[in-house]
């Protein structure tokens, strides 16, 4: 049998639940255990499709870092393509942090349409897969994350942003457009998107659920950690979120110590600034850091 992974353009005539009780039909997927071979190196727990769960205390722990502490880690690990930036964002001091449930688009073509159609019937579903197909299946810290293909066309208005809010608590990464930005700015919950259209994605079909995705310059997998701040959005791999938050802590640690110095009036910068010459105050800044991320460790659950 051929590998199921270089068959993506292949319908799947196959009812699947994924994390739900309701079945549904999907042009490409990756099975479980695609999704499984293809995140070989996730340390943790999975959904029942095979998407990786990075716990929710990480979550959480992340929810206090900023994208520079993030990018300490990634690209020493040889990850350079896990950012994307130039976004409009709806809140820009909301962080946004969850796991991506990603969802693929491609320009419509009508004989691709009808033939998802056709199966989505046969499947009992009314249409062929669309965006609400993709967002009933969202859950608790999922990050809907869209590849739009950067077109001008609109994921969701302002009631389904509105669901994904209160269904997830996260919020939506589109790279493409979405509508009633006044409503839809009102809602506690983050969100990054190209722009807005008046009219949601006619001219767009759904041809993937949780598989891989371009963002902008960045790939993401499902399960990837999104985190998104001011800067833009970065797209985690489970295996990396760990060493991610331990360094960012580190480093806060570490500048909490410089600003305090550089703020005292006592020393020139280059006497703080990267690494101190005087051994004293090596020590005392390794200490300090010492010090907090025991702090730390010991108000962990």
């Amino acid at each position: 049998m051929p590998h199921r992974t270089v068959r993506l353009v292949v319908w799947l005539t196959a009812l699947l639940a994924i994390n739900a009780p309701v079945a549904h039909a999907q042009l490409i997927k990756f099975g479980k255990e695609d999704l499984i071979r293809y995140t070989a190196e996730n340390p943790f727990e999975r959904f029942s499709d095979g998407r990786p769960k990075v716990p929710d205390a990480l979550l959480e722990r992340l929810k206090k870092l900023c994208a520079e502490e993030v990018n300490e880690i990634l690209p020493g690990k040889g990850y350079n393509n896990q950012f994307e930036g130039k976004w409009q964002i709806l809140h820009p001091g909301k962080t946004l942090v969850g796991r991506a449930f990603t969802i693929q688009y491609m320009p419509s073509r009508p004989d691709v349409v009808a033939a998802a159609t056709a199966e989505a019937k046969a499947a009992g579903m009314q249409g062929a897969p669309r965006n609400q197909t993709a967002i009933d299946m969202l859950q608790p810290n999922d990050v809907v994350v869209v590849d739009l293909y950067g077109s001008q066309f609109a994921f969701v208005g302002n009631k389904l942003a509105y669901y994904i809010m209160k269904t997830t608590g996260t919020g939506f990464v589109v790279d493409g457009n979405i509508y009633w930005l006044d409503r839809i700015a009102k809602f506690d919950t983050a969100g990054y998107f190209r722009g807005t259209y008046p009219r949601s994605a006619s001219s767009a079909m759904v041809t993937g659920i949780n598989v891989p995705v371009r963002i902008g310059d960045a790939t993401v997998m499902p399960g990837d950690v999104v985190f998104g701040d001011r800067a833009g959005v970065f797209f985690i791999p489970p295996q990396l979120v760990e060493q991610v938050v331990d360094q960012a802590e580190a480093t806060q640690a570490r500048d909490e110590w410089s600003l305090e110095k550089l703020g005292s009036g006592k020393y020139k910068s280059s006497e703080i600034y990267g690494t101190p010459r005087d051994p004293a105050l090596r020590k005392e800044r390794e200490e300090h850091i010492k010090k907090r991320l025991e702090e730390k460790k010991a108000k962990k659950p």
